[in-house]
């Protein structure tokens, strides 16, 4: 230990603490030996404390030293410093005597001196540590009230002592009061800081003690709870800050656990914190090759966070978007040095491209989130590229799997692939459709999760309507009663790596999307978070656009899910996939479908998903495009099953 500590450089804060022990052991050496004797045989033989101060001082600091005493900071000292300190105080109190010995100075040094000098020892050395530690979380704290910004804390549970105590070494904040439900506390002090009232006091308390800020640090909160403390604060003109939760700390937005921010979109949507197998998540990713499509973009790029948090053996970055790549790169070298990565720029339209990258990768798990998601710009125009890309490609990307022998291939799917109104959804189903058959023949390893729209995604409405607000408005949503499920990227991320983990092949996960959101709430909450007013950034309606539903569904009709060990995953009930005779003509009519129209690929989608019902925009409700019922009813004829079980999950 000691050669570790000498290793390292002696800040001025070490050498500091050192000169304090030292000081200490001499004094309590030389003023034992002094008072033992009353001065008389100290002053008649001066050699005694010359001789022994010096020894015993070297002894008790090679032990200090041995023990790593210095290694620590004294701010934070702890029952594990005090620990510590007996331990080396203790093997000092048996080597003193010793070395005493051996150089012939014991001889005149009192026996009661050896009992008492390493109690007063610990007493002295524990009391500084611990007086420095007290020193510096409260008298700072009292000289710069007046600095701070006055703070009112909700909840008076385990938590907000705890931010009470963090508090104490900031300057930026002070709390004045503490407020909580339970009646039993009011009156009461929680480290020193009195329970005001209830939460519904809020207002009155605020305008009493000058407080400008909130801090929601009740126990077990859930999103219900942020939105009634969000609310009280906005009536009574208090801004609110929260903690942050692990998301914030898993993405990198802040950097310890009591940095306080102010409230945002995701912790008044309501998700609650993701429950991972992380045991079984290392066991499965650790030290093998892992490839993930698209992973410039948003999804693709927070698969590949979560993915390094357990030690892949490489990553490969695969994206076609060179910008996207260049930025996810170079935050991996910066923020995850220690994961190899490889960053490859390619298309899942290229089967070349992907056979190359598979031949010299070798990747054993292949997450494919590459996709074309925005509905209206899929819809016009644009139709036979998402049937490219989010079909052909994932085909191209699960076929290069099953030449490689890859040992999972994870699809990110949709909910807009239940009963699609749009080209996208309509694509990603027959995605679903090919790997669900792929598996039944070819035995591929094919995990898909659906789940729904992601907060701040590219292509999102957040975005869109941060940007709207930054301009003074309006904010433009289609429809009034439009509606859709919401969860944050990381986890949206995380419970794909989950499904991918549970899943066995051929699965159709769920996730659990929790009650819809309105998206005119939705803006309405943006708003009041930028510290505005309807009357300043106005809400127009503009009618919907091409392929819109009012709602999203995460079954088909008829489908039906089963629990899995996981409470906020489910797996859809599995049902034979469509016959071999509709997946060779589905590969042949997407061999031809670059070259296609926005009409006949849309044909060609009702013809093989069956499910796939397209709407005249603006129209919602409204009767079907007259291309389905023919060909729907053809391929349910001609393969021998229902035209549900032919676009059913298998």
């Amino acid at each position: 230990m000691k050669t570790e500590f000498l290793g390292n450089r002696l800040s001025p804060r070490t050498l500091v603490a050192m000169a304090y022990d030292i000081l200490v052991a001499a004094t309590i050496w030389m003023v034992g030996l002094v008072l033992r004797y009353e001065f008389e045989r100290v002053a008649a033989e001066p050699g005694l404390l010359l001789q022994t101060t010096p020894l015993v001082v070297v002894v008790q600091l090679a032990c200090f030293l041995g023990f790593g005493l210095y290694r620590g900071f004294w701010r934070y000292a702890s029952v594990h410093d005090v620990k510590q300190i007996i331990k080396a105080v203790t093997l000092a109190a048996l080597l003193v005597p010793t070395a005493l010995v051996l150089l012939r100075h014991a001889q005149g040094i009192p026996r009661t001196l050896f009992i008492l000098d390493p109690l007063l020892l610990i007493f002295f050395m524990a009391g500084g540590r611990i007086g420095y530690r007290w020193w510096k979380e409260h008298r700072p704290y009292g000289l710069l009230r007046e600095q701070g910004k006055p703070l009112l804390i909700l909840g008076a549970g385990e938590r907000a002592l705890k931010l009470v105590e963090e508090l104490g070494r900031s300057a930026a904040w002070y709390p004045v009061g503490v407020l909580d439900d339970d009646r039993a506390k009011i009156g009461r002090n929680l480290a020193g800081i009195a329970v005001l009232g209830r939460w519904d006091d809020l207002a009155d308390i605020a305008e009493r003690t000058g407080a400008g800020h909130a801090i929601l640090a009740a126990s077990g909160e859930d999103h219900n709870v942020r939105r009634r403390a969000f609310q009280l604060c906005e009536n009574a003109r208090v801004k609110l800050l929260v903690l942050p939760g692990v998301d914030d700390l898993i993405s990198g937005r802040v950097q310890t656990s009591t940095q306080l921010r102010q409230v945002e979109l995701d912790d008044l949507l309501g998700r609650d914190p993701v429950r991972l197998d992380t045991q079984g998540l290392s066991h499965w990713i650790a030290g093998k090759t892992v490839l993930v499509t698209g992973a410039g973009g948003s999804i693709g790029s927070e698969l590949c966070r979560q993915i390094a948090r357990f030690a892949p053996g490489r990553l490969v970055l695969f994206d076609h978007d060179e910008y996207a790549m260049y930025r996810i790169t170079e935050r991996f070298l910066e923020d995850r040095p220690d994961v190899p990565i490889a960053s490859v720029i390619g298309d899942v339209k290229d089967a070349g491209r992907l056979d190359a990258v598979f031949s010299q990768h070798k990747p054993q798990l292949v997450f494919h989130a590459a996709a074309y998601k925005h509905v209206p710009l899929m819809e016009t125009d644009n139709a036979a590229q998402a049937v490219l890309n989010n079909v052909v490609g994932t085909l191209r990307v699960a076929l290069a799997c099953l030449a490689h022998g890859t040992e999972k291939f994870v699809f990110v799917s949709t909910d807009k692939a239940v009963n699609p109104t749009n080209v996208m959804g309509a694509t990603k189903r027959l995605a679903e459709m090919l790997l669900q058959h792929l598996h039944e023949r070819e035995q591929l390893p094919a995990v898909m999760v659906r789940f729904g729209n992601v907060l701040g995604s590219t292509g999102s409405v957040i975005p869109k309507f941060r940007w709207q607000i930054a301009r003074g408005g309006p904010i433009t949503i289609t429809h009034p009663d439009m509606q859709r499920y919401f969860m944050s990227i990381p986890e949206a991320a995380q419970l794909v790596l989950q499904a991918g983990l549970m899943g066995e092949g051929g699965e159709v996960f769920v996730l659990d999307m929790g009650e819809p959101v309105k998206i005119v709430d939705l803006a309405r909450d943006m708003i009041r978070l930028s510290g505005l007013t309807e009357n300043e950034v106005k809400i127009v309606f503009t009618g919907l656009r091409p392929g819109e539903k009012l709602f999203e569904e995460l079954l088909a009709d008829g489908e039906t899910t089963l629990p899995t060990p996981h409470p906020k995953l489910r797996v859809q009930r599995s049902v034979a996939p469509p016959g071999p005779s509709w997946e060779r003509m589905a590969r042949e009519w997407l061999d031809q479908s670059a070259d296609l129209s926005d009409v006949e690929v849309r044909s060609g989608l009702v013809r093989f998903v069956p499910d796939y019902k397209p709407r005249p925009a603006g129209n919602e409700g409204a009767p079907q495009l007259a291309l389905e019922p023919a060909p729907a009813t053809e391929v349910a004829a001609r393969f021998g099953r229902s035209t549900r079980g032919s676009g059913g999950e298998g």
